[in-house]
C-alpha cells in the first residue's frame, strides 16, 4: 500500500520514522507550484512527522509519499491542498491522508472536483474541525470521514453514523504526558489511514 501524507513534511531522521519506507516527496506552494527538490519534503514544524509516525506505527510496510503544504504554520491555501490531492493520486497513492481541512464552504466545489479527480485513491479526512465546524475535503462525498473519540484505545476504530472514529493521541513520546504532546483530530485521521493501509479496516466498495 502507498500512503500520501499531506501535511508539513517529514523529518526522516526522527526515531519514530521508518525512513526506508519514505518515497521521494514534494512541496506544494500556495499558488499550486510543485517543488520536487531533494529537501522539499523536510518537516520544520513537527506535525507531519508525528502524523507520519502514527500511520507507520500501524502500517510499517506501507510506502509513504510526503506532500508538504504547510510552511511557516499549519495553514495552506485551498489551491495547494487541491493540487496535493491530485498530485498524490497521480503518484499512485492508495490512501491520501488529509489531517487538515478548511471551514470555508466557498471551496466546496473545488474540493469535490479534486476528490473526483483522485479516482480510486481513498482520501481520509476529518468531517469537522476542532471547533466542530464542517470542513472540506472531509464533507465531500466519497471521502473516508473521520471523527474523534478520546475514549477509544489507539489503533482501534469504530464506525458510527457514517464516520470512522479513532483516538486523537499520537504515538507516545517516553516521559511526555499525552496531553502535552501533539494531539487531536489529525491523529484520529492518521490512525484511520494506518488501519486502512494495514488491511485492518474494511471500507465499503
Amino acid at each position: 500500500m502507498r500512503v500520501a501524507v499531506i501535511d508539513s513534511g517529514v523529518f526522516p531522521a526522527h526515531s519514530h520514522i521508518l525512513s526506508a519506507c519514505l518515497l521521494r516527496g514534494v512541496a506544494i506552494a500556495a499558488d499550486g507550484s510543485i517543488d520536487d527538490s531533494p529537501d522539499a519534503m523536510i518537516d520544520r514544524l513537527g506535525h507531519g512527522t508525528a502524523v507520519t509516525a502514527a500511520i507507520q506505527e500501524l502500517a510499517p510496510d506501507a510506502e509513504i509519499l510526503t506532500v508538504r503544504v504547510f510552511r511557516e504554520g499549519l495553514r495552506a491555501s485551498a489551491r495547494a491542498l487541491v493540487e496535493a490531492i491530485v498530485w498524490a493520486a497521480g503518484a499512485g497513492a492508495d490512501v491520501i491522508n488529509c489531517s487538515l481541512g478548511t471551514p470555508n464552504a466557498a471551496h466546496a466545489a473545488l474540493f469535490a472536483d479534486a476528490v473526483a479527480r483522485a479516482g480510486v485513491a481513498r482520501i481520509v479526512a476529518p468531517m469537522v474541525g476542532a471547533d466542530e465546524a464542517p470542513c472540506w475535503p472531509g464533507q465531500c462525498d466519497g471521502v473516508v470521514r473521520v471523527g474523534l473519540d478520546w475514549d477509544l484505545p489507539r489503533g482501534v476504530a469504530q464506525m458510527r453514523g457514517g464516520l470512522y472514529y479513532a483516538s486523537g493521541y499520537p504515538r507516545p513520546i517516553p516521559g511526555v504526558e499525552q496531553r502535552r504532546n501533539l494531539h487531536g483530530i489529525s491523529f484520529a485521521t492518521a490512525q484511520i489511514s494506518g488501519l486502512i493501509a494495514a488491511g485492518r479496516l474494511t471500507l465499503p466498495a
